[in-house]
């Protein structure tokens, strides 16, 4: 016998009706196989019959007594071989995403991953965006590609920045509508969140004010991937979601002074400076605060995202507040990774940029509360172990 239950959401995405009914429309939703809220059963059932609007859906709910039909819905989801494209494949989260699928058992039979590097396409360009999944026939894309610098790099240019990644978004995101990809798994910053806020910071607060004027191009850029994956679902029903990863650092990394982040900055600097016997000169007063999150373990996020995260809105994936160190921190951990012995000293006149990004991982907590991050100091040791190996191939 059939049921009405009302699903209401508090982030203006209905999840539990098929994600293509907007406003009135309506048509068959798809089978549920957890409990409904407000259900009797923890039966199989599906929404024969919706109607929606931004945040609430009022389904008809049946239940699925023949195991025929049980297994035709479920065989439908999984129609076809999946193929991952991953864009930014040959930096330092797509090598950790390539590290953590191929070598830690995380791919899955009838699999295929391909990373793709800014050599097989210009994704600035929309003909090369398409050629190249034309080429590869991507069900699911995660993408990482992105134009990054260090922070005095986008203070110099700002509007490139923004140019180039608001391109590089549009052209993916279009070309994944138009080549019926599955799912999208887009990687923000946290550099997007508001410079005046309260802290810790959360997924809702996005929008809630202007981010930080040092890289406000690159910022927004980021931002309107989470505005265009609103788009497609309210008019396609596509399920693009987007990660934002806080001050992630690993092998592979570019360890360029005037190009990297700050930790992989950090070390190259300091390895320099260990070669040269010089001191080592910090920009800024060392009193800014990050979270600081290994890349192999975002890597692993990443895929936990593409396969089981089902919402439309971001997720942070970072360590937790407690875990929270000043730069100053960080450059007296690389300095005994690095065991060096020399001068360490603060260039007060420049800009420490935003003085703090803490954010909120109880989002992450209710889906994955057994996840265990990998201590910062001990990451900063196996970085600086792979920066020293490699360092005549490493980016520098």
């Amino acid at each position: 016998m059939a049921e009405v239950i009302v699903v209401t959401t508090n982030t203006g995405y209905p999840r539990k009706c098929c994600p293509a009914l907007i406003g009135s429309e309506s048509r068959e939703a798809f089978l549920d196989t957890e409990r409904v809220p407000g259900n009797a059963t923890d039966r199989p059932q599906v929404a024969t019959d919706c109607h929606c609007s931004a945040t609430t859906c009022q389904c008809h709910w049946e239940d699925l007594e023949q195991p025929a039909q049980i297994e035709k819905m479920e065989s439908d989801t999984k129609a076809g071989p999946v193929r991952v494209l991953v864009t930014g494949g040959s930096g330092m989260l797509g090598k950790a995403i390539e590290h953590v699928v191929m070598n830690e058992g995380l791919k899955r039979e009838g699999e295929e991953w391909i990373f793709l590097s800014s050599k097989d396409a210009d994704l600035r360009d929309l003909g090369q965006t398409k050629a190249v999944f034309k080429k590869h026939h991507p069900t699911h894309v995660i993408h990482l590609a992105a134009k990054v610098g260090g922070l005095y790099e986008h203070m110099r240019d700002n509007l490139l920045f923004l140019s180039d990644n608001l391109r590089i978004n549009d052209n993916v995101l279009q070309t994944a509508h138009d080549t019926g990809v599955t799912k999208v798994v887009s990687c923000l910053s946290s550099c997007i969140f508001p410079d005046k806020i309260t802290y810790p910071i959360d997924e809702t607060m996005i929008h809630n004010g202007l981010p930080h004027d040092s890289n406000f191009g690159y910022s927004h850029a980021k931002r309107l991937i989470d505005i265009q994956n609103r788009g497609y679902f309210e008019q396609y029903g596509h399920r693009y979601t987007s990660v934002i990863p806080t001050n992630v650092f690993g092998p592979h990394d570019n360890f360029n002074i005037d190009k990297a982040h700050v930790m992989s900055a950090l070390i190259g600097k300091t390895y320099k400076a260990k070669m040269e016997g010089t001191p080592v000169t910090v920009c800024g007063t060392g009193a800014a605060r990050r979270l600081f999150t290994l890349s192999w373990d975002v890597g692993r996020l990443i895929v936990w995202v593409l396969r089981e995260y089902d919402e439309i809105q971001p997720i942070i994936l970072s360590v937790g507040e407690e875990d929270e160190i000043s730069i100053k921190d960080a450059v007296e951990m690389i300095a005994e990774a690095l065991d060096f012995k020399g001068e360490i000293k603060y260039d007060t006149s420049l800009s420490d940029g935003q003085l703090r990004k803490t954010t909120s991982i109880a989002k992450l907590r209710r889906y994955r509360p057994d996840f265990t991050f990998t201590p910062v100091k001990e990451g900063i040791k196996m970085t600086c172990d792979w920066f020293v190996a490699n360092y005549n191939s490493a980016r520098i």
